[in-house]
């Protein structure tokens, strides 16, 4: 992919078991399994026709993130093939995801589950969109999983990232952040992209977020994607400088680049 392509935003559980027992002893009661409702059918020719969902499109039908600073248990999904998008199980489809993003495979973080249903984090506009994809019967082979045992935590006040592993943590660091007029979009996002520029300025890597900057439409000719990179100049970190994106010293750019794509990333004040 060109450069200029890529010129966005470079703006520069263990959880709870539950269990159900139910006895159906004497007076014949049985068990069922919850029911899974259906999605609502999508023709070819209406399929071609929903938006995509990439970092350049703006899919304001797409329902917002109720809990958008919330943790979640790791899973992320990445679809084989392009996968229709619901506003929610058994309501109308408001979008496509395509396998790809970026000349890279699309991984999406869940952010909550329903019978046969996964709700996941959008890379498009608005900021904070969410979606369903239908996860059930032959739906599931389109689909591939893993978790992420990752977490990258982005304090905009204290300019800090902390990276979490698994309950543990490998650092803390003290980064650049938007300035006032540009600020980092705050809530959770994840890591949408890895990119390596033919002829790098600043940044060797740019890590591409799913949100964008709300003071810019566009940015270089992209869609303003907020991105985490590298700087030249440390001097900048510690403050609130950038366009938007969080720039980080060269040592966390290398730690970030071995986190799997999909890992939510926590951006708070």
């Amino acid at each position: 992919m060109p450069w200029t392509a890529l010129a966005w935003l470079v703006l520069a559980g263990v959880g709870t078991a539950f269990l159900f027992t139910v006895f159906s002893g004497y007076h014949g009661l049985g068990s069922s399994a919850p029911q899974v409702v259906s999605p609502v059918p999508v023709s070819a020719e209406e399929f071609a026709k929903l938006p995509r969902a990439t970092t350049y499109t703006n899919i304001p039908a797409a329902p917002q993130d109720q809990d958008p600073f919330a943790v979640t248990d790791g899973l992320v999904v990445h679809p084989l093939t392009a996968q229709v998008i619901y506003a929610a199980p058994g309501k109308p489809p408001v979008a496509v995801l395509p396998a790809t993003e970026l000349e890279g495979p699309t991984w999406v973080p869940v952010v909550q589950n329903s019978p046969g249903w996964d709700r996941v984090l959008l890379p498009n506009r608005p900021n904070r969109t969410t979606g369903w994809i239908y996860v059930d019967g032959t739906a599931s082979s389109q689909l591939q999983t893993r978790h992420s045992a990752y977490v990258i935590r982005v304090q905009i006040g204290a300019r800090k990232m902390t990276v979490d592993d698994g309950g543990g943590s490998l650092g803390t660091w003290t980064v650049a952040v938007g300035a006032p007029a540009t600020p980092t979009p705050t809530g959770r996002t994840f890591l949408l992209a890895l990119l390596a520029p033919p002829q790098p300025t600043y940044s060797p890597l740019i890590l591409p977020l799913g949100a964008h900057s709300n003071a810019f439409s566009t940015f270089g000719g992209g869609p303003g994607t907020v991105g985490i990179h590298g700087w030249p100049d440390p001097s900048v970190f510690g403050q609130a400088v950038s366009n938007g994106c969080v720039r980080v010293p060269a040592t966390v750019l290398h730690e970030l680049s071995t986190i799997p794509l999909g890992t939510l990333v926590l951006i708070t004040q």
